[in-house]
């Protein structure tokens, strides 16, 4: 019955601050002079001119999120599927840990230069870009969730024959899903901040590449227009990482709200 009041009081929550950022940046921009700093009023009817009346949505957008979301789903599948073995086993473990330990610390803005080596300068090095990027915050979170399975359920589901394929799903990776889901949220973040990176570098289209372009050509306020849209984009994927992660992790939201409900 509440429902609706409270998913209003939500929005309004998540919109206030952005609104309010909003509306100081137009009051304290609106008789600026400077070239580089230029108002918002002229940099939104610069977006309408440059996003919305051209193609560059379809021609430079679109493929970066292909490449965003590509790079991420195979980061979700490694990261996951290779969380899963590590966390299990303590031998594998210790194994892989020092390893792991070498290849996080590396950022993976530096890979640049070498997968350009090895892949090229095409979509591929991008895609390989994002996943080195969010592999690690879901690799890691998946080893951590993984571990922390309750031995009292793993015992539970052994006494009642509940092994293999079936144990695995429905007591180990429900058990590390909300680890998993914030190591995702986590590799999200990262992962559009390198699709930028590896289209700075070299491509022929993309947001990235049209952002460099703009600043090389001192077109600033287009330059201002793509950082908005990058932005607006990274406020709608976090938005959609939300709404994901209600839907997958409503059983657990649910168990946290009746454990508050008896505490009181």
């Amino acid at each position: 019955m509440n429902v609706m009041p409270r998913m209003a009081r939500g929005a309004l929550a998540a919109l206030l601050l952005p609104i309010v950022l909003f509306a100081l940046w137009w009051v304290s921009s609106a008789n600026s002079e400077s070239y580089y700093l230029p108002p918002l009023s002229e940099i939104l009817t610069t977006f309408d001119d440059v996003w919305l009346r051209t193609s560059r949505l379809a021609d430079d957008v679109l493929p970066s999120l292909v490449r965003l979301l590509t790079g991420f789903g195979l980061a979700v599948l490694l990261g996951v599927g290779l969380g899963v073995v590590i966390g299990s086993s303590r031998p594998v473990r210790a194994f892989c840990e020092p390893v792991l330990e070498f290849l996080r610390a590396i950022p993976p803005p530096v890979l640049v230069p070498v997968l350009m080596l090895f892949a090229g300068i095409g979509d591929s090095m991008k895609v390989l870009v994002v996943v080195s990027g969010c592999l690690w915050p879901i690799l890691l979170n998946t080893v951590e969730g993984v571990r922390a399975v309750d031995e009292v359920l793993s015992e539970t589901s052994r006494c009642y024959g509940i092994t293999g394929p079936a144990r695995l799903w429905h007591l180990v990776v429900r058990s590390a899903s909300p680890q998993i889901v914030t190591g995702m949220r986590q590799g999200l973040s990262i992962g559009i901040i390198l699709m930028v990176i590896s289209e700075m570098f070299a491509a022929s289209n993309g947001l990235g590449f049209t952002i460099i372009q703009f600043q090389r050509s001192f077109a600033v306020t287009e330059m201002w227009t793509g950082i908005l849209l990058l932005g607006l984009l990274g406020f709608l994927l976090a938005l959609g990482m939300r709404v994901f992660e209600r839907r997958v992790l409503h059983w657990y939201f649910g168990l946290r709200q009746a454990q508050r409900g008896g505490s009181r």
